[in-house]
């Protein structure tokens, strides 16, 4: 099957649905040959095989647990990855950032412009407390950003400029989200 792009990334904090959307993605890709890979699933597997976070733990790792090497060589080994092979699907914040210089990308941001949806779908992902998951939010976004910036330079990470496709999961559910970036994608049933 023919497509526009090549590559897919999803980016997204905390909570926005690129999870949700890469998972669905793998019903209509995976039968056509694409591969998909989770950085945040990748990282925590990580973290936990090294000791860095408790695997018991109900919330999420933060970037600052890993050093900054490790940081760049995944980050930048997604771009290669990007740049050699095709059909990949990566899901990851800064794939898309990364990625922003290849044309056979298509790079989709999510976004959730109500904090409270994302608060209670965090409290209900993760089963915490309404107010830990809002403390989380904020921590972990704020700890992420400050160090990208120092890896990669001030940058917005999550600029729309960046993308091609932007999606407000407040006013968009899970198909509606998957059917705009299948109708990007240009894909068409069998």
């Amino acid at each position: 099957m023919d497509l526009k792009f090549e590559n897919v990334t999803i980016s997204g904090g905390v909570a926005v649905g690129t999870s949700t959307l890469l998972k669905n993605l793998k019903l209509y890709l995976k039968p056509e040959g694409w591969n998909f890979f989770s950085g945040g699933e990748f990282m925590r597997n990580y973290a936990i095989k090294n000791g860095f976070f408790p695997k018991e733990s109900k919330v999420h790792h933060k970037a600052t647990v890993y050093s900054d090497d490790f940081d760049k060589q995944v980050d930048y080994g997604m771009v290669e990855k990007l740049k050699t092979e095709k059909h990949m699907v990566l899901e990851s914040w800064l794939s898309g950032f990364m990625a922003r210089d290849l044309k056979n990308v298509l790079r989709i941001l999510l976004v959730c412009s109500d904090e409270a949806l994302r608060i209670d779908r965090l409290s209900n992902r993760d089963a915490v407390m309404v107010g830990e998951a809002k403390m989380f939010i904020r921590e972990r976004e704020k700890e992420n950003f400050k160090k990208w910036k120092r890896l990669y330079g001030d940058y917005n990470f999550f600029n729309p400029k960046y993308y091609q496709l932007v999606i407000d999961t407040y006013n968009t559910g899970p198909m509606e989200t998957l059917g705009k970036v299948l109708d990007k994608l240009g894909f068409k049933h069998k």
